[in-house]
């Protein structure tokens, strides 16, 4: 879903300043942090990234069941072999 922002530009005697707000549900959405420092990316005329400088920690870890592993305890020496079937309808022999 998208939120449709104005681009903003005040002008004053010696310069001029653009602006472009985030609507609250996306500031919200992404965690922003007051004066955190983000960084402007030109992909091309259409599309202008913004990049974090410094990624906050994720706040939702997934742990692992109880009684997992991450190493895995398979060693491959019950696996089957190769089928014997060949081409690719289904096992008919000699099609090509």
């Amino acid at each position: 879903m998208g939120y449709p922002t104005r681009v903003q530009l005040i002008k004053r005697k010696a310069s001029e300043q653009w602006y472009i707000n985030f609507p609250s549900a996306v500031a919200r959405a992404m965690e922003f942090k007051r004066s955190e420092l983000v960084e402007w990316i030109i992909e091309d005329k259409s599309q202008l990234v913004l990049k974090r400088t410094e990624v906050p920690p994720l706040r939702l870890k997934k742990k692992p069941p109880a009684g997992s592993s991450t190493v895995s305890r398979s060693s491959g020496s019950r696996a089957k072999p190769p089928s014997a079937r060949t081409g690719s309808r289904g096992g008919q022999k000699g099609s090509p």
